[in-house]
């Protein structure tokens, strides 16, 4: 027996610091905009341009580094993944101007885009039936602790480091990742060819893909568009950065309760069902949010959001791997992923271009709550996974 069976919890927590770096950039990237939007006098368009390069960076990694998962291994990937991440980060730190900063952006991007479709197929490799969907819930659920150390670190550190001090930092840590990632065992024999992926990639390929494709867009496009751009909408309400940190940390506490509760569905209902409620409860705090007003009503709204949002988010990605044959996972989980991280693009691009034609946050709002009504439908057309001939599991 290996130690991947032997220590099963030990492997689970290194796999999940994928979702916590992965959200912790995502994160300290939202705190830091607002700064870098202020310090180099950039417009709102601008400024949503850096999270767009960002996330183009993760479509090319998602694509990249999902395939490379099916030709060297989960392990090697994965470690690949984090060193992009930490070397960009610390390349970054020292970047002298908003092009510069772009460009490296791109690169840090790819290795966060490849990471979670790896992490996601490592975990799929490891549990079956409705334990697996559970499992990757639970991984998603790190996600919510990776806000919450970039809420801390940017209000705790960025006046004393500032927004280039807290990239070394978190480059640093993924060092240590980097470390912890060499105790886990591969999950997936190396391919030794393209042919075979090639024809197992054109029977799996179904009109069903692309269901799943537009599911991935609309929870990413409104997902990124809102939370990328919750702190500068505070400060945009007159709360201030400082301010905006604390309400942010608040309404990211909500997405753990979110994550538990949609694990615990899980178990009950099949997962296709759990992302579809969860859409609409989203669709609920996105109004909310949109008509909020006072500090107290966009602090509650906000929580709606992240308890629904991220619990969907999870349901997705619990959904996905287990659609798919053990030896072309990791290339379709990357795909689907990265035809999402084309909906991260749009999100904070268009919110960016919207507030700069003073279009108010409320209409910006009705735009997500259609986005997601349409991914909540195209998620109910999947056929389930045990409907597969190429799926491993009878949820």
């Amino acid at each position: 027996m290996d130690n991947t069976q032997q220590r099963p919890t030990f492997i689970f927590l290194i796999i999940s610091t994928a979702w916590l770096f992965d959200a912790m950039d995502v994160g300290l990237l939202s705190f830091i905009m607002p700064i870098v939007h202020q310090q180099w006098a950039l417009s709102n368009s601008q400024t949503g341009l850096i999270s767009s390069v960002s996330t183009i960076g993760m479509v090319c990694g998602g694509f990249y580094f999902g395939h490379l998962a099916d030709r060297i291994g989960r392990k090697n990937t994965l470690i690949a993944t984090l060193l992009t991440f930490s070397i960009g980060n610390l390349i970054l730190a020292i970047s002298p101007g908003f092009y510069t900063f772009l460009g490296i952006r791109f690169f840090v991007g790819m290795g966060l885009g490849g990471e979670l479709p790896v992490a996601a197929t490592y975990i799929a490799d490891i549990y079956r039936g409705t334990k697996r969907s559970q499992m990757l819930i639970l991984a998603d659920s790190f996600w919510a602790l990776g806000w919450l150390v970039a809420s801390f670190l940017s209000f705790l550190l960025t006046p004393v480091l500032g927004w280039r001090g807290i990239l070394v930092v978190t480059a640093i840590a993924g060092v240590f990742a980097i470390v912890l990632r060499k105790h886990i065992h591969e999950t997936a024999p190396k391919s030794t060819g393209t042919q075979h992926w090639l024809v197992s990639l054109k029977t799996t390929f179904k009109p069903w893909t692309l269901m799943l494709w537009l599911a991935w867009f609309m929870v990413m496009f409104s997902y990124y568009g809102m939370f990328m751009w919750l702190p500068s909408i505070m400060v945009d309400k007159g709360y201030g950065i400082v301010n905006s940190f604390g309400y942010t940390t608040i309404i990211v506490v909500a997405q753990l309760p979110g994550y538990l509760c949609a694990s615990w569905l899980a178990k009950r209902i099949r997962v296709k069902y759990v992302f579809a409620i969860y859409m609409l409860g989203t669709v609920f705090g996105a109004i909310m949010f949109g008509q909020s007003a006072s500090a107290l009503l966009i602090v509650i709204s906000g929580c709606v959001l992240s308890f629904f949002n991220l619990g969907a988010y999870g349901a997705i990605i619990a959904l996905t791997p287990e659609l798919y044959a053990h030896n072309i996972r990791g290339t379709m989980t990357g795909m689907a992923q990265g035809i999402g991280r084309i909906g991260a693009i749009f999100g904070p691009l268009l919110i960016g271009v919207l507030m700069d034609h003073q279009i108010s946050i409320s209409i910006i709002f009705v735009i997500f709550m259609v986005s997601l009504l349409i991914g909540s439908i195209a998620v109910l057309a999947l056929p389930s996974a045990d409907q597969q001939p190429n799926g491993e599991v009878n949820q």
